[in-house]
């Protein structure tokens, strides 16, 4: 399995996707990490209010986004907008929202069953 997190050093869980430059992908095999891999995140325009809320079938970028780690089953964010977290679960990627910030302590804790998604963290 492949679990993804969003990041900019490649050790902690970036706070928000769009804004995080790169992707952490880490490869489990029997509960260990085996590998990891730093991907480049396709660049998030922030330019303004209405490039930021697209609806969320019409979110081409977002689904860009996703497209980069399609061999991963988990995202780990800190946050995220609501077209994002759509496109995810659209790839068949379970984005999971969490106030961890370590990206092994957070996979480790999802490999136990003990990484709580905090829904709240999903901007509308």
């Amino acid at each position: 399995m492949k679990i993804a997190a969003v990041t900019e050093d490649g050790v902690t869980i970036h706070s928000h996707f769009g804004q995080a430059p790169y992707y952490q992908v880490l490869t489990i095999e029997n509960y260990q990490i085996v590998a990891r891999e730093q991907r480049v995140k396709p660049a998030h325009n922030h330019g303004t209010h209405d490039e930021h809320h697209h609806a969320a079938g019409g979110d081409t970028h977002a689904q860009g986004m996703a497209a980069v780690i399609a061999d991963c089953q988990v995202l780990l964010a800190r946050g995220m907008g609501q077209p994002a977290y759509a496109a995810l679960q659209a790839a068949g990627i379970q984005p999971i929202l969490t106030e961890k910030q370590n990206i092994d302590d957070a996979a480790q804790a999802y490999l136990r069953g003990e990484l709580t998604h905090r829904a709240e963290r999903v901007h509308r």
